[in-house]
């Protein structure tokens, strides 16, 4: 049962102290009434009591990075468990993004003109009312204190939130969840520009259950095509393809790789190994930024296109035979999984804040395969690509070139 929904509207307050060349320091503060179990990507987790505080440092550079708090949470003493909103995983220290409904600090530091770029996001929902303000620097706070649960609409109540209508198409249910929050600064930018349209294909010799978040998820049979319209200003998205999947006619399930909370119709993140196609429409300066991530691992060569936006656009391939060269350790049914998952180090997991976390010889394997594709969490530099706001995209899985996998390696059943 959910305390946030009657309680009163007090703040889990954020507050981020700017640096321009070291790192950056969170003071997380919890001034609710109730516990908070805070999450960040990268940084982990902490369980904090009202007025308790948790300080962490982010690497300069960091990009695609978010805070929430998690309610309603049960963690056994290895930090096993699961929390009613914002569950990463099933982990006290988070390893990945919280599952919706959860209210967002994102941020971006260090970036062009050696800005950082903050803002609440309430794309993936809405659960605890947040305050996000720099201790320095002439730069403007953010808040978001309206009693969205309270007013949430009757479609998207869930336990302990108001979830996000990213499975329904723009509506004004959708502008009416943006409006409810006081930063109007990045609210009104969804709705001055138009969606981009994303062309997912299978040309592989196999069943690919695609999944995108947001969007949800299709069977595709060799040679289908999904057509999927995202929104303008969405961030934090990725599409990728799921193996060896199984679902009744209510599209429950599970699948090999890649397999999202055991439904069709994915309403999270997919779990490792997979191949990512990631991506933020109309961001800084109306750019759109995408990249091939292999920081989940991989399972299925992808292709990610802009079939619009011009020649400043590039496109991006990884078709090597990852599975079939995959290291000993990393080897999994269907895939090759990523250190991070294997070893739970932040060597490889790069999350607890402690300076910048590099390259190792299992990024580099990857790395090496795929050169424009992420290895690691911090591999910014060669793996982040833009195009201007409203190009429109094709992902395909197993592009011409791509190495043909035996059904066994891959992991396929027949089709039921």
């Amino acid at each position: 049962m959910s305390h946030i929904n009657s309680l009163p509207m007090i703040l889990f307050s954020l507050v981020l102290l700017l640096a321009l060349a070291d790192a950056a320091t969170f003071d997380v503060v919890n001034q609710c009434t109730y516990p908070i179990w805070a999450a960040a990507s990268p940084g982990g987790g902490q369980y904090l009591d009202p007025g308790q505080t948790w300080n962490f440092d982010v690497a300069p550079g960091t990009t695609m990075a978010r805070i929430w708090g998690r309610t309603n949470c049960n963690f056994d003493a290895n930090g096993q468990g699961q929390c009613e909103t914002g569950d990463c995983n099933r982990m006290l220290q988070c390893q990945g993004y919280g599952s919706p409904p959860n209210t967002l600090a994102e941020f971006a530091l260090n970036q062009p003109n050696n800005l950082d770029f903050l803002d609440i996001s309430l794309v993936d929902g809405f659960n605890i009312p947040m305050d996000f303000s720099p201790t320095s620097g002439a730069c403007r706070g953010i808040r978001c204190a309206a009693n969205i649960n309270g007013e949430c609409p009757n479609e998207l109540r869930v336990a302990g939130g108001c979830n996000n209508p990213s499975s329904i198409k723009p509506s004004t249910m959708s502008y009416t969840a943006k409006f409810l929050t006081t930063s109007l600064l990045f609210s009104l930018l969804f709705i001055s520009t138009k969606a981009a349209t994303f062309e997912i294909r299978n040309n592989c010799p196999y069943t690919v259950w695609a999944a995108a978040s947001p969007g949800g998820g299709r069977r595709l049979e060799r040679g289908q095509t999904w057509n999927l319209n995202v929104p303008a200003g969405t961030a934090m998205a990725r599409i990728w393809g799921r193996t060896n999947c199984n679902f009744d006619g209510s599209g429950q399930g599970r699948c090999q790789t890649g397999d999202c909370t055991g439904g069709l119709e994915c309403r999270g993140w997919g779990v490792p190994p997979n191949t990512l196609a990631e991506y933020a429409l109309n961001q800084f300066g109306n750019l759109d930024f995408y990249d091939i991530s292999l920081v989940d691992g991989f399972n299925i060569p992808i292709e990610f296109s802009p079939t619009s936006g011009g020649g400043q656009c590039k496109a991006l391939l990884c078709t090597a035979d990852i599975n079939g060269q995959c290291p000993n350790e990393l080897r999994a049914p269907g895939g090759c999984n990523n250190p991070c998952t294997v070893f739970k180090t932040n060597e490889y997991c790069c999350t607890n804040g402690q300076g910048s976390c590099g390259a190792t010889h299992f990024s580099r394997f990857f790395k090496e395969r795929c050169p424009t594709s992420y290895s690691y969490p911090q591999d910014d530099p060669s793996s982040t690509f833009t195009c201007p706001g409203g190009t429109n995209y094709r992902v395909i899985f197993c592009p011409l070139g791509s190495p043909r996998f035996p059904l066994e390696m891959v992991g396929e059943k027949s089709a039921e």
